[in-house]
């Protein structure tokens, strides 16, 4: 059983380590609805993302980071999970993620009930048995949470402004 979790924990490792080396939606791109800022200040991790929306569907999530492998890969990750569905589902995405990084490290990913949803993400349950860390994987989502945030502000501020 040792054997399995230790190839298991390489095989994640290498997860993580592929999406930092062929990252996914790097590179800021048009159009956006919101660009937001972050910064990591235990570690210097920052990241710049925007945000499009397509109605209530998340278009695309465009990003310029620099820091760790655990930061930027899960940025990577971010963008193969959110682009395509609701905010709503996204969103719920988000939730699982943030739960996953609060597990501690006692979560064993191939028994997780959001191993399916969260696809590649599962890989970062090991990054949570090491506390420093944990603000490095979640630094995209809540950049995306706060851009996606923004978004929706700026968006129903415009569309009363267009019924006064």
């Amino acid at each position: 059983m040792e054997a399995y979790e230790t190839n298991m924990d390489a095989l994640y490792q290498e997860i993580i380590l592929d999406h930092y080396r062929n990252p996914h939606g790097r590179g800021l791109r048009d159009p956006y609805e919101a660009e937001v800022h972050h910064v990591n200040p235990t570690c210097g991790d920052e990241i710049t993302l925007r945000v499009h929306l397509d109605g209530d569907r998340v278009a695309d999530v465009s990003y310029a980071a620099e820091g760790c492998s655990i930061s930027q890969a899960s940025a990577s990750v971010l963008n193969d999970l959110v682009i395509g569905r609701t905010v709503d589902e996204a969103m719920g995405l988000l939730d699982d993620f943030t739960e996953l990084m609060q597990g501690r490290g006692k979560v064993v990913p191939d028994d997780d009930p959001r191993r399916d949803r969260l696809e590649d993400g599962i890989a970062f349950a090991g990054v949570a048995q090491f506390p420093a860390r944990i603000k490095c994987a979640l630094l995209s989502w809540m950049a995306w949470k706060d851009a996606t945030a923004q978004a929706f502000t700026d968006h129903s501020t415009s569309d009363q402004g267009e019924n006064e």
